[in-house]
């Protein structure tokens, strides 16, 4: 008996080794335990972009670039949803898809010495606090991604402003490194905006530079030569926009805007873009890109709905169809590829920033400065690379609409009334109303940071007409508004109102109407 014992005990020790192999459930020998640097990468890219249009039906509707055929919906009155993750998508992109994704992938490049990979990595970071601070105010950013905590302390918007700044400074010197583990073919291979190009990456940072620093136009410390310089430093053509392709397959990989994924079924167009395109505001003429941008109803003829209004006395004729062209479209049909309209295609490229953006910028900050010779030819470069960025996106699916002809485009610029022919007949209205239709359909936090800028209906001191013509504000503002303009969203609810709510009190978060409290940028 003493011998079994013996042998089961030598048994036992000798299949120690290859029991705790057993055991140790954490390894996986299908898959690695350490991820490459660079296979973080596309995910995060992918959410950059598309993690904005979630939230642009919120906020297009603040910004009246589009509205819901039903009648008083909360955003459309400038209010929120309460208890709801509505407009919380760039807030989760910031914490949960770049998070400990993007610290991990910034610690090993670093690690590896891949410093174009890490400046990339590092704009990333400066895309995710600038864009939640600018939806949200103040955000968290020095104790956020801390796996140690379990509430976490909001910054300052200045702050996360400065922070932002940082890190594009250290993207941009990095992304110039050429020693260590620096190699363009592997970057490429994950770079799904840009391909392993660092030249187009430290532009981007540029372009990122100077939209961040022509926020602080209410600032004494605001510096037109500086947003100048760097837009100078950025994009120099439509070849440089920051785009996402979409493959059109699987539901992820469709444009979100598309009718086979569902989410703008109920929305229209609103009178305040189509004011600005069929030439009620400042033209006079009839814009080319109306036609390949906005849908008529079927009688033919272009409308816009007015927000919290919904369809109103409209007949089944006149209501405008739906941003893909059709009074209606079931899903079993959207499934398979239908002619869509600009940027509404299941295939059709969405962009992060564009070149026409960036000139529009620049215009913006010659004009404050008093240098309107220059801000007139970014003004004019502007409007003539959004009406090619028009014509390419409407080629992007096998979209339906026409091409703007070179001739239209040319008759277009040739309207004193939409270039003056002297540059001191320049007005801000003219460069913020440009960049507005530029901006239509895919930028709408930048959208929504130059309305507020402006406090939605400022006028140009110059002219002393309204810098966004035709923008009026809802009458019936939400109830908790107490009769205030929106200026911010709150934070996400289902991780700040449910998990942080005492630091969220300390910003006074759970007011009510925090949602109208003004952001930082926008003061004085």
């Amino acid at each position: 008996m003493k011998k079994i014992y013996i042998i089961i005990i030598l048994f036992s020790l000798l299949s120690l080794g290859s029991c705790k192999k057993f055991l140790d459930v954490n390894t996986n020998p299908n898959n690695p335990e350490r991820v490459e640097a660079n296979l973080y990468l596309s995910p995060m890219l992918h959410w950059m972009i598309t993690a904005p249009t979630y939230d642009a039906r919120f906020v297009g509707r603040y910004t009246q670039n589009w509205t819901l055929t039903s009648t008083n919906s909360t955003w459309d009155r400038q209010g929120y949803d309460p208890s709801s993750d509505n407009g919380g998508q760039v807030f989760r992109m910031t914490y949960f898809d770049f998070g400990q994704n993007l610290v991990d992938m910034n610690t090993r490049a670093e690690q590896e010495q891949r410093w174009d990979l890490l400046g990339v990595g590092q704009i990333l970071k400066a895309w995710g606090w600038i864009t939640s601070t600018d939806l949200h105010g103040e955000i968290i950013v020095k104790e956020a991604i801390n796996p140690a905590k379990t509430t976490f302390a909001y910054d300052t918007q200045q702050y996360a402003y400065e922070e932002s700044l940082r890190l594009l400074d250290a993207a941009i010197a990095n992304l110039k490194r050429t020693d260590g583990g620096v190699n363009a073919t592997i970057l490429g291979k994950t770079d799904i905006i840009y391909k392993g190009d660092v030249n187009k990456w430290i532009k981007f940072a540029n372009g990122l530079k100077a939209m961040i620093l022509n926020h602080y136009s209410n600032k004494p410390n605001y510096k037109p030569d500086d947003v100048i310089a760097l837009v100078d430093a950025s994009f120099t053509s439509n070849a440089d926009d920051a785009l996402l392709a979409y493959t059109g397959t699987a539901n992820d990989d469709i444009n979100f805007y598309a009718a086979a994924r569902d989410n703008l079924t109920s929305y229209r167009q609103t009178r305040f873009i189509l004011s600005m395109l069929d030439g009620t505001v400042f033209t006079g003429t009839q814009d080319p890109r109306l036609t390949r941008m906005l849908s008529p109803a079927p009688d033919g003829v272009y409308r816009g709905l007015e927000p919290t209004f919904g369809i109103g006395a409209l007949t089944a004729a006149q209501q405008p169809n739906n941003f893909w062209g059709y009074s209606s479209l079931a899903l079993a049909n959207a499934s398979i590829s239908t002619p869509s309209r600009y940027i509404f295609g299941r295939k059709s490229k969405l962009p992060a920033m564009t070149y026409a953006q960036l000139q529009f910028i620049k215009a913006e900050a010659a004009y404050k400065k008093g240098d309107k010779a220059t801000a007139l030819d970014a003004y004019t470069k502007g409007i003539s690379a959004h009406i090619d960025f028009v014509n390419a996106r409407n080629t992007d699916d096998g979209q339906s609409p026409t091409q703007i002809s070179a001739a239209e485009k040319s008759a277009y610029l040739a309207l004193p009334s939409v270039v003056p022919t002297s540059a001191a007949a320049l007005t801000l209205s003219q460069i913020m109303c440009q960049k507005y239709i530029a901006q239509w359909g895919w930028g709408h936090l930048e959208q929504w940071t130059d309305l507020r800028r402006y406090h939605y209906t400022d006028k140009d001191p110059v002219v002393d007409k309204q810098v966004f013509a035709g923008f009026t504000v809802p009458t019936n503002l939400y109830q908790d508004n107490g009769g205030k303009f929106v200026y911010r969203i709150r934070p996400r609810y289902n991780s700040e109102y449910v998990w942080n709510r005492a630091e969220l009190d300390k910003i006074g978060g759970l007011a009510t109407d925090y949602h109208t409290k003004e952001t930082w940028i926008t003061l004085p």
